[in-house]
């Protein structure tokens, strides 16, 4: 399972919307398993495949182990996700992004959602997520329509560096403000 190199923010096929799978094809798993050790091996929480150049509709979320809530370490693999359902409940919390490193941001998303797809295998799967899962499935969703999280953000101040490699353990641990503007970012 190789780590496999990710495109980062100024890419354009970041900016394309993935396609759908049609069949799920036994060699389907390969490339999941790619996307997991890519993700465990940049600290990441979630991964959508057009992320390592793969412009198709699959994502992988894992949020990090939690001794209060065992079901945080779940591991999610989702062929052609979609939202089924959303709450009308919005809540703004810190995102980051392996693909525009060295930035979080405040982002508003659905406290709660209902992610429906396929599993690596081809069987259907109806997940209900909500607070941090809940982001992280909206967020790789995104990355499939060619939409990246600072794309969210219009007030120059709900952005701020962190140290590269750290977004997505911001995002978990929901970081701490300050300033500037990331590469492909305007208000």
């Amino acid at each position: 399972m190789p780590v496999r190199s990710l495109l980062l923010s100024d890419h354009p096929l970041l900016r394309k919307k993935s396609r759908r799978l049609r069949r799920v094809e036994p060699t389907l798993q390969q490339l999941v398993d790619d996307m997991v050790e890519t993700m465990h091996a940049r600290n990441g929480i979630g991964l959508a495949a057009i992320q390592i150049g793969v412009p198709e509709r699959i994502i992988v979320v894992q949020l990090p182990e939690d001794e209060e809530n065992p079901e945080e370490d779940k591991l999610y693999a989702i062929v052609n996700p979609e939202l089924a359902r959303k709450s009308r409940e919005m809540e703004e919390g810190v995102e980051g992004c392996l693909s525009v490193p060295g930035w979080v941001g405040d982002v508003s998303r659905y406290y709660a959602v209902t992610v429906k797809g396929l599993d690596p295998r081809g069987k259907p799967v109806r997940i209900k997520a909500e607070g941090l899962l809940a982001r992280v499935f909206q967020h790789e969703l995104d990355h499939c329509d060619g939409v990246l999280f600072i794309d969210h953000i219009s007030d120059p101040d709900k952005i701020r560096p962190v140290p590269e490699g750290e977004e997505e353990a911001y995002e978990a641990a929901q970081g701490t403000p300050g300033k500037n503007t990331p590469p492909g970012w305007s208000a």
